[in-house]
């Protein structure tokens, strides 16, 4: 992790966007107090997607599987 001040961020922004694209996390802090996490966002997507499928497959545990007949009279249901 690379933690600057805004001032010094400012200054060395290009290095920055450089290590971000190496895969390091940028803080920058304001005085001494950390304020601002910059991430790249495709990969701050990648995880939110991973995320979501974490949580589907943790909803998924514990179902029995469908059949194609179960599939096929939950859509016909209602129809006349």
């Amino acid at each position: 992790m690379i933690k600057v001040n805004i001032g010094e961020a400012r200054n060395r922004l290009s290095e920055l966007l450089q290590r971000l694209e190496e895969g390091q996390e940028v803080v920058i802090a304001r005085g001494n107090e950390p304020r601002y996490r910059v991430t790249l966002i495709e990969e701050e997507a990648v995880t939110d997607r991973q995320a979501a499928l974490d949580r589907l497959l943790r909803l998924r545990e514990g179902t029995k599987p469908v059949s194609q007949e179960e599939l096929r009279a939950w859509r016909d249901e209602g129809r006349a």
